[in-house]
């Protein structure tokens, strides 16, 4: 069985001295090939598309080659960029977007919504023979898409402050008209259609901005996931690519031969376990999709590599993806390892921890006060001028 996947990831640029996001993605992209490296709605965003693969290991040795070039990139300008959902020092002023009619378009329509759009993802698209099978695969994998956010929470912290929350990015994205759970729909065509209503009542202004946790690509001939964070460690977004792969075989496998579950017709329950997903990563308890309640974290992952086993070896991934899993429940989420570093250091040896692992390093100690001994006493600040504010609690 060879269903291919691909990998888009954005990352946050970085002044490094301050640890501050800053908006300079557009020199970083000129020492990068347009292939591979895009723009997003801010300045101070970078995306990466991989190519397409049906091997976890090539897509692994893709994902780590292209970090390596976007750091060198980075680094020659004296920047540096971070995979997490949040940066945990982003700008409380006004961001910078990019320019552009459509993205101008998005910043007017949606004010405060996009100028604090200072957040990243990681997208994993899975072929699919068509549109209508992927619209039908949407309703039998969204129970399970929590369990992915929870493995990739790496945004705990927003301007400075632990929010409570293990991915605060999915808060902030979660506001926009069309994020979170999506409805289920028997045809592409009934999909579409609603697609079309959004636009023509002036809630969207193309379907590029249909930001539902699962998705039929609007370009390719996909089914894409965009739940997750970012994720600083390659191999989390490995896990999480194998995973969602061998979902959408499983789902497809259910509706050939008629034992999907059926449609129960309401989805409240799905946004709340999402927020639970975002609220405690794997540190708390998530919601069981099967019974829709509350079960500790590792067991609801378990219960999900059980009922992928057979579609993960038929890819030859099991082995792959169980050693992933549990490691990642040995170690905990990114913003465990995030929060545990800030209670040492500070949020600057946060930042050192995110240039690391993005890099495919493990994050050095004591980095935070070599560098601050550099300077101002005043307060740590780049060249943008802005204070870091000490870690407070919101």
């Amino acid at each position: 069985m060879s269903v291919r996947i691909g990998v888009e990831e954005e990352f946050h640029v970085l002044e490094v001295e301050s640890g501050l996001l800053v908006p300079r993605a557009a020199p970083v992209l000129r020492r990068l090939p347009r292939r591979t490296f895009t723009t997003e709605l801010h300045q101070s965003t970078v995306e990466s598309n991989s190519e397409v693969h049906t091997s976890l290991d090539d897509l692994y040795a893709d994902l780590a080659g292209t970090r390596r070039r976007l750091d060198a990139a980075a680094s020659s300008l004296g920047l540096a960029v971070v995979a997490a959902g949040t940066a945990p020092l982003a700008p409380a002023a006004p961001a910078h977007p990019t320019g552009g009619a459509r993205y101008r378009h998005m910043v007017e329509d949606y004010r405060t919504v996009a100028d604090e759009q200072l957040i990243c993802g990681a997208q994993v698209h899975v072929d699919v023979p068509d549109r209508d099978t992927a619209v039908q695969v949407m309703c039998v994998v969204s129970p399970w898409l929590p369990v992915l956010l929870a493995l990739s929470a790496s945004s705990p912290f927003w301007q400075g402050a632990d929010t409570g929350y293990a991915s605060w990015r999915t808060m902030l994205w979660q506001r926009w008209p069309t994020a979170g759970p999506v409805g289920c729909f028997t045809s592409a065509a009934e999909y579409d259609a609603t697609v079309h209503d959004l636009v023509r009542a002036g809630v969207i202004s193309d379907a590029g901005m249909i930001y539902y946790d699962v998705r039929p690509s609007a370009h390719l001939q996909t089914l894409e996931l965009r739940i997750c964070d970012s994720c600083p460690r390659v191999e989390t977004v490995v896990l999480v690519a194998g995973l969602f792969r061998a979902l959408v075989t499983e789902a497809r496998e259910r509706l050939r031969t008629g034992s999907a579950p059926g449609c129960e017709g309401r989805h409240e329950w799905l946004r709340g376990a999402s927020w639970r997903a975002a609220r405690s990563g794997l540190e708390a308890g998530l919601v069981d999709p099967e019974t829709h309640q509350e079960a500790p974290a590792g067991q609801v992952v378990r219960k999900l590599l059980a009922r992928l086993r057979l579609a993960l070896e038929a890819h030859g991934d099991w082995q792959t993806v169980r050693a992933l899993a549990e490691a990642a429940l040995a170690d905990g989420s990114a913003a465990r390892r995030l929060r545990r570093i800030a209670e040492e250091e500070d949020l600057l040896a946060c930042v050192d921890m995110l240039i690391a692992e993005t890099r495919g390093e493990r994050a050095p100690r004591g980095a935070a006060d070599t560098r601050r001994k550099n300077l101002p006493a005043a307060g740590v600040t780049g060249p943008s001028q802005r204070s870091v504010r000490p870690l407070t609690r919101r």
